[in-house]
């Protein structure tokens, strides 16, 4: 066995994309550790340190052997039958076998004969070899560098190079920057290993402009990082540096009173633009604080890659964080060509914001014939009105689910219904205004305020801007019952028309986000506990098409279902639960967490185990009968004491357990029919169902197929099975 160091290897390139470093590295890192593991280079235990900055992706892995382990291997030759002779002698094709294989007879008396299949073989077990470090350097290289889930592939010429056919200028290369050093060392020495025209070697550089010395020359793997920040002024952990600009953010907020706006992707692409990271305190003009602040924020974050300054009720304020690259002694010069740089952006959006406000948006309703949608679902204005159709439908079953109603409830649905159709006919208006040309993130937020800025109802103003809630996972809903209309009638427009084209999601392209509407739709109805059935609803959005689609009703309820259990055992409930609650396909999503908790909770009895296999059993045995069985078992047909016993406490247990689920308490209706265990237990030890006699047979078959109604009322109890 050979001895153990620390490896280290570093790829030194152009400035890397900023928002995918962390993904380039932590791939890097790990592509070329599983393949040293794999080759037996390294253990299973080795510790593997991944490294990123804008300039350089490495990686450390501890205890990389120079040579890996021999290992045994058996090789299978041919048939006993084909290699020897009857009497024993090695056959020609044996020994022809033997020489491509750069051995001779000498080795027949190390040949084992196994059992192979119905016949005998014969084996040649031998040692081979372990890996060299540098062989399998250069292998792990290679299969990290062809993995990278690089964004953009660049060519470049290599201008220096070795290796036969290499033209100087003519030879290309396609990586994601070009890349100008490569750094190999098994503990202080260099592993001769070479990737991207590059030969390995001990140096590299530091920062581009703050290290004390052009060229690093690294000891040995272990003095990696300690070296580049001393010597370098870099930071090379790509977790360490994100580390030190949240220190360096929260230090200079607290010592304000203030705090930085929250976002981590924007974190992660700061900490891909900056290898010594400075935090530094920037202010504009007060005055531009009158344009909404989302318009702001997303312009510092967006544009500049600032970090907006909140203060404690959360209102943003004339200050924000910079995180330069750079450690001069007077930062006044980079702190004011920041200032510089982020006033004409906050310029435009002021510019923006005022010009956008002398339309209203109803008089941008027309424009909305002129912008095409989808080449098959025609503009946005015939979208809206599919919009306002949808929403009206929703009304009605909201209406409709509360009959018996007052007048009062009457003229509450009506005003509702106004609301909505006008929120409707308004919500994609500002995608015509400049402020969301410019960023269309800001649409609906922008025509929340337009819609206020008109006086517009404040019940219209929110919904407009909520009609697009919830954007993404862990998003709010919307806050008002306007709202919460819009926004179905939004997402299930879009579903609905796509699917009614076959554009449906495929694999992992979404490219119309049709997961996340329909996770849209799902967490509305059941956080709110609408008494809205999905199938309705959606049979209900079909007219707003006319001819446009087929009806898409049957893939559109299974992709629901599934982004509904994807949901909820992302939530953390077990396959089975999932499974027994959705095999009934409830048609109101609200209850399905109450059925939830009632199935955990039945689970847990000492009884469920042998219900839910008596429940299996029960519907096996109807699946399988040719005969349709009656609702209800006849009494005076029920000759068996335990057929009887079963009769009877199903008659006793029912009546609770079907008013406990009328009015909506699932555990408790489950519960009540805990107490058919041992009826159950000697029903099936005691009876044989398939009599036969027909008049027995079907019904004892009724008589299970009132069991199997009265068990699966809340969840198909047969699913918890094991």
């Amino acid at each position: 066995m050979q001895d153990d160091r620390n490896l280290l290897v570093e790829l030194f390139v152009e400035e890397l994309p900023p928002k995918a470093l962390k993904k380039l590295g932590a791939a890097f890192a790990q592509g070329l550790a599983d393949s040293l593991k794999a080759q037996g280079l390294a253990p299973a235990h080795a510790l593997v340190a991944a490294f990123a900055s804008p300039r350089r992706l490495a990686v450390h892995v501890s205890h990389v052997l120079a040579q890996a382990a021999d290992k045994p291997q058996r090789i299978k030759l041919m048939p006993v039958a084909v290699a020897l002779t009857a009497e024993g002698q090695p056959t020609p094709a044996l020994l022809k076998k033997l020489g491509a294989m750069g051995l001779d007879a000498a080795v027949l008396p190390q040949l084992q004969r196994a059992p192979d299949g119905k016949a005998e073989a014969l084996f040649l077990d031998r040692l081979v070899p372990g890996a060299l470090l540098r062989g399998g350097l250069q292998e792990a290289l290679d299969h990290a560098l062809a993995q990278l889930p690089i964004p953009k592939v660049m060519q470049y010429q290599l201008h220096s190079g070795s290796g036969e056919g290499f033209q100087p200028g003519w030879t290309s290369v396609n990586f994601v920057r070009p890349a100008h050093g490569l750094v190999a060392l098994h503990g202080s020495e260099v592993v001769a290993v070479e990737a991207l025209g590059l030969q390995a070697g001990r140096s590299t550089r530091g920062h581009r402009f703050e290290a004390p010395q052009a060229t690093v020359t690294l000891r040995d793997a272990d003095s990696y990082a300690q070296q580049l920040l001393d010597e370098g002024a870099v930071i090379a952990s790509f977790e360490g540096r994100r580390a030190e600009i949240v220190r360096q953010l929260s230090d200079a907020a607290a010592a304000l009173g203030l705090r930085p706006i929250d976002d981590e992707a924007l974190l992660d692409e700061v900490t891909g633009l900056v290898e010594r990271p400075n935090v530094l305190l920037c202010q504009f003009e007060p005055e531009f604080l009158a344009v909404p602040p989302e318009c702001l924020i997303l312009t510092m974050k967006a544009n500049q890659k600032y970090f907006p300054l909140l203060d404690a009720q959360g209102k943003l304020t004339h200050q924000f964080l910079v995180v330069s690259n750079i450690r001069p002694d007077d930062a006044s010069q980079v702190i004011g060509g920041n200032e510089r740089v982020v006033r004409p952006r906050l310029a435009d959006a002021k510019f923006f914001f005022d010009q956008d406000r002398k339309r209203t948006l109803e008089s941008r309703v027309p424009q909305l014939a002129q912008v095409v949608y989808h080449g098959k679902l025609g503009s946005q204005g015939e979208r809206a009105e599919r919009v306002r159709a949808i929403a009206h439908a929703i009304v009605n079953q909201l209406r409709m689910a509360t009959l018996p109603y007052t007048v009062e409830a009457q003229d509450e649905f009506a005003v509702l219904d106004s609301k909505v159709q006008q929120a409707a006919r308004l919500a994609k208006t500002d995608l015509l205004t400049d402020m969301v040309g410019e960023f269309p993130e800001l649409q609906g937020i922008m025509g929340g305020y337009y819609a206020r800025h008109e006086g517009l109802r404040d019940g219209v103003a929110i919904a407009i801007e909520d009609h697009y809630k919830p954007r993404f996972a862990g998003d709010a809903l919307p806050r008002n019952h306007t709202g919460t209309v819009l926004a179905l009638a939004d997402k299930l427009e879009t579903l609905v028309g796509l699917f009614g084209i076959g554009q449906l999601p495929t694999g992992d392209k979404d490219p119309f986000a049709l997961r996340r509407h329909a996770l849209g739709v799902i967490r509305i109805l059941v956080e709110k506990n609408l008494p809205l059935q999905l199938p309705e609803l959606v049979q209900q959005a079909l007219p707003a098409f006319g001819e446009l689609i087929t009806d898409p009703s049957a893939a559109l309820l299974a992709f629901f279902s599934d982004r509904l259990a994807v949901s909820l055992r992302d939530q953390g409930y077990s396959a089975q639960e999932v499974d027994a609650v959705l095999a009934l396909q409830p048609p109101r999503l609200g209850e399905v967490p109450r059925r939830l908790a009632a199935v955990r909770a039945f689970a847990s009895l000492p009884e469920a185990p042998a219900l839910a296999a008596a429940n299996k059993r029960v519907g096996n045995i109807l699946k399988k009968s040719e005969e349709a069985p009656a609702d209800s078992a006849d009494a005076t047909l029920l000759k068996e004491p335990a057929e009887a016993a079963l009769a009877e406490a199903l008659a006793a247990a029912t009546p609770g357990a079907d008013q406990a689920f009328e009015r909506g308490d699932y555990a408790a209706s489950l519960q009540a029919l805990a107490v058919l265990k041992a009826p159950v237990d000697r029903f099936f030890e005691d009876v044989m169902v398939n009599a036969e006699d027909p008049a027995l047979r079907r019904n004892r078959l009724a008589l299970l197929g009132q069991l199997h109604r009265a068990m699966n009322r809340v969840a198909d109890l047969s699913r918890l099975a094991s």
